[in-house]
């Protein structure tokens, strides 16, 4: 079986928009996921406010740090998203390439955009994790990719992967009511423009992305917020507290955390943070995947023909 030149072009589209949001977004990010890490008693919380760990980076002098592990995050969206919109689109036409329909329900649709999330989540997870990490340590005090990925076991590498497998019904949501309302968007713009519709405007991407974002991320927020507690930076550097936060660190035992110091509403603490910021990184990505994907088709066509053209002067001489 060939390369699915199509899925490569979905693909490539989607990793290059994730990375251009990611960047663009990447200071929120930093200060949504330290404010989202703490799961302390409310009378001792360090971040009463997402503004609380902006301040923080101004007045120590350390607004560079706000961009601190945004290497590793990129490294992590670009693969990530290539991973899942190769994986989404090429399953997608796999499917209906043996059932013969030329729609795909939304219940096959749920079930694709999920397999696609977990074969993305069990590959980039080790990013995943030290992202978190740096993002999470103390400002100026990020540290590498590498020494953060060795510092502990190679199973170290691999905290939350469970809520990860469980957080890809976020993308397999958001993607299905994304690729649903497009439809019907793109079906009533046809309908009403002589044919001439064939992809969406900027400003319906984005408007579509971040509905379906929005809708993806109130659903699953529990569970993220767990997840960012378990991948949190250690704060200091002493074994047996480090030891004895390490064996802390299960989904159970966060869970009973959260619920004993904060409540049911401390499961939803960063709710807002995480809603602005997926929202408009996925809105962006989504936007910018639709405007660049014919490009990227065009250029993979271009260097699919260079090539051939190449292996046959080659072969001629």
């Amino acid at each position: 079986m060939g390369v699915d030149l199509e899925s490569v072009s979905e693909a490539t589209s989607g990793a290059i928009g994730s990375l251009l949001s990611t960047t663009i977004l990447y200071p929120l990010d930093t200060c949504k996921t330290k404010y989202q890490a703490e799961a302390r008693a409310h009378g001792q919380q360090k971040y009463r406010k997402l503004t609380d760990v902006l301040w923080e980076a101004i007045s120590t002098r350390q607004v560079l740090s706000l961009y601190q592990g945004i290497g590793t995050k990129n490294l992590q969206s670009f693969i990530s998203q290539f991973v899942y919109f190769y994986g989404y689109s090429y399953f997608k036409r796999l499917y209906m390439e043996k059932s013969g329909f030329k729609k795909i329900g939304t219940k096959a649709n749920l079930i694709i955009a999920a397999a696609a999330g977990a074969c993305t989540a069990v590959i980039t997870q080790p990013l995943d994790t030290a992202s978190s990490r740096m993002q999470t340590s103390a400002f100026g005090k990020s540290k590498g990719l590498w020494e953060t990925l060795t510092e502990g076991s190679w199973s170290d590498a691999f905290d939350g992967l469970g809520i990860s497998l469980l957080l890809t019904s976020n993308p397999a949501i958001q993607y299905t009511v994304f690729d649903q309302l497009k439809q019907k968007l793109l079906m009533r713009n046809k309908n009403g423009a002589e044919k001439t519709a064939v992809t969406l405007s900027a400003f319906s991407a984005f408007v579509l992305g971040a509905l379906s974002k929005s809708i993806a991320t109130f659903l699953t927020y529990p569970a993220i917020r767990c997840k960012v507690v378990i991948q949190a930076a250690d704060t200091d550097d002493d074994e047996t507290k480090k030891a004895q936060r390490k064996s802390k660190k299960t989904i159970f035992a966060v869970i009973c955390a959260i619920w004993e110091r904060e409540g049911i509403f401390g499961f939803f603490k960063g709710l807002h943070a995480q809603i602005l910021k997926t929202v408009l990184s996925s809105a962006l990505l989504l936007m910018i995947k639709e405007k660049i994907a014919a490009t990227t088709w065009v250029l993979i066509l271009a260097i699919r023909r260079y090539l051939f053209l190449t292996r046959g002067r080659l072969k001629s001489t």
